[in-house]
């Protein structure tokens, strides 16, 4: 029997935040079966793990490919085992992953979880990803996964309606598009877009606030934030850079349980 839990991660409601397929599992599963599950989960991410001396073996699968780093699957990864008991509450968690060893504990009601700092480079030439956004970039840069672009409001953000199409054939997994908050409850806001990897925009991304934490330092001169992914669904966020780490925290509810029969 394979259990399988549905987790809305970076929030304190259900239906809100990211949805995460996670997947406990006894020991390694076949790459094109977990492709095939991440698929009729058919939520930007699903977790497959499974215990290892020390920790845990974690990997992401979206529906269309497996990715090198999940922020919200883990999270959500790290909720199931305290909630279900595979971990005792007080236990830190570590996760042996593609992207190295993550790790994850509870911090006054909030998992945070210790992730490598994914600086950009400013990119000098755009022209294609601005058309494809529909907007004029304030700044321009890339890391080993996403293009970072930061324009000039939250509201411009909030109103963008990109070609889907043409941002899927750049070569990257995914769009970040930040701009300073309007709302003094948050410093920055973000949107994500990766249909390359088929997520036409994700819900909560967990994994570009190591980009964005880090690049909103240098713009706003200080290392702690709120933050506030502006997509339908909506998710927050608290974020704070520490040399070559950033610590995402984030809630968590569980929203199904079921079991896997093939």
């Amino acid at each position: 029997m394979t259990r399988i839990y549905q987790v809305d991660s970076f929030t304190d409601r259900p239906f809100t935040g990211n949805p995460a397929g996670v997947c406990i599992l006894e020991g390694p599963a076949d790459d094109n079966w977990m492709q095939n599950v991440a698929r009729e989960m058919a939520v930007s991410e699903t977790a497959f793990l499974y215990p290892e001396k020390g920790g845990y073996c974690l990997r992401w699968f979206a529906p269309g490919a497996e990715v090198d780093l999940c922020g919200h699957a883990t999270l959500a990864s790290a909720h199931i085992l305290w909630e279900k008991g595979f971990a005792e509450k007080d236990e830190k968690l570590f996760f042996f992953t593609k992207s190295g060893t993550l790790a994850a504990s509870l911090n006054d009601g909030w998992i945070e979880l210790d992730f490598p700092v994914l600086d950009e480079e400013e990119e000098e030439t755009y022209e294609e990803l601005a058309e494809a956004l529909d907007v004029e970039p304030v700044y321009v840069g890339r890391n080993a996964f996403d293009y970072l672009v930061e324009i000039s409001s939250e509201d411009s953000l909030r109103k963008l309606e990109p070609d889907l199409a043409r941002i899927a054939a750049i070569t990257a997994r995914g769009v970040c598009v930040t701009a300073v908050s309007s709302s003094p409850e948050y410093d920055f806001v973000s949107r994500l877009f990766a249909p390359a990897i088929g997520i036409p925009e994700d819900p909560v991304t967990g994994s570009t606030h190591c980009c964005l934490g880090p690049y909103w330092m240098k713009k706003l001169g200080k290392d702690t934030f709120y933050a506030y992914q502006a997509s339908q669904r909506g998710g927050y966020l608290k974020v704070q850079v520490r040399d070559d780490r950033v610590l995402i925290c984030g809630k968590a509810v569980t929203v199904f349980a079921g079991e896997i029969l093939d």
